[in-house]
């Protein structure tokens, strides 16, 4: 492992404490315990929704896949974002095992590697779109108060980078076929073989604007269903919070984190981003922050045994080849 990627870890792990320690160990206890074991049940049985969604706007984007392959699209997703939420490397990490997990299941390597890139791409743009939701609710909020300007002008010249950033990727992925294989070569090396495939697939990708249309509206409706589920767990907690609120502070929340994605894990990114975002919209700091350690236990429940299953396949994988060549 880097010394990069440790030391980034080390710091978030201290943000996060500090941030905690600010608003008070006993104050955030009392409030995770608020919401509980039932909480933390509801949120881990209800995130297999969202992640069929994600699932469903990768797989829509391989047009030969016949519909069996649905299920090994949802367990690629899975396993990517267990990774990027329980292993310490940033969500690049996530993106290779989950196009590994993928493969084990059966679809092809090449429709595997090029449909990713575009999902990425269909992701970041309805997380814009989501984004823009979160803005438009906080600026309701707000009013005419000038108190939080600056959290609003950070949120804006985020998401106009993030746009300028997917505008570029996207022009990288259409023109620059030779970017996309040393990219291959950096961080899908499996993939870096067949780059010149993978580049042409990628301009057959782009060439069918409905599905695309299709994923953009699938995962927009993933980051709606996140939300409502953290909206959900506090409501049974008995946390009088409105939808609106929920959907604009993990809206926003979700937007600091993707800017910080270097950043193992999220850790203190998301912790500080609560602390701040959830008072504005009447969800006190304490209870912010116990929903953002309620949401890595559920990470924790659903990710670990994610992890295991997908580390035991590659096992066998690894064992039946080593018999294979010593036959």
């Amino acid at each position: 492992m880097k010394f990069g990627v440790i030391l980034a870890a080390i710091i978030g792990l201290a943000v996060a404490t500090l941030v905690i320690g600010y608003i008070g160990f006993g104050a955030v206890f009392q409030a995770l315990t608020v919401i509980g074991w039932r909480g933390l049940a509801f949120l881990s049985v209800y995130s297999i929704f969202p992640l069929f969604l994600l699932g469903g706007a990768w797989f829509v984007l391989d047009e030969a896949a016949p519909l069996r392959h649905w299920a090994a699209f949802v367990w690629g997703r899975v396993v990517r974002d267990a990774g990027s939420e329980l292993l310490p490397f940033s969500h690049f990490g996530g993106f290779v095992i989950g196009a590994r997990a993928a493969i084990l299941r059966g679809v092809s390597p090449t429709a595997v590697y090029a449909t990713t890139v575009v999902d990425v791409t269909t992701e970041i743009i309805a997380q814009l779109g989501f984004t823009g939701l979160g803005l438009g609710l906080l600026m309701l909020r707000l009013g005419d108060r000038s108190d939080h300007s600056a959290l609003v002008g950070a949120i804006v010249a985020g998401m106009a980078l993030s746009a300028v950033a997917a505008v570029a990727f996207i022009a990288v992925q259409r023109r620059g076929v030779h970017l996309v294989e040393k990219l291959a070569e950096r961080f899908l090396p499996a993939a870096a073989a067949g780059a010149g495939v993978i580049g042409r697939a990628l301009h057959t990708l782009y060439d069918n604007p409905a599905r695309i249309a299709v994923a953009v509206a699938t995962h927009f409706a993933a980051w709606i269903a996140s939300a409502t589920g953290a909206w959900l767990a506090l409501r049974l907690a008995g946390q009088d919070v409105s939808l609106e609120s929920m959907l604009a502070i993990e809206s926003l929340v979700g937007a600091v984190r993707s800017a910080a994605f270097l950043a193992p894990m999220g850790i203190g990114v998301q912790e500080g981003a609560y602390a701040l975002i959830g008072p504005v919209f009447g969800l006190g700091p304490e209870l912010s922050l116990a929903l953002s350690l309620l949401k890595r236990g559920r990470d924790v429940v659903v990710g670990l045994p994610t992890l295991l299953i997908w580390q035991s396949q590659e096992g066998v994988r690894l064992i039946g080849r080593g018999n294979g060549a010593a036959d």
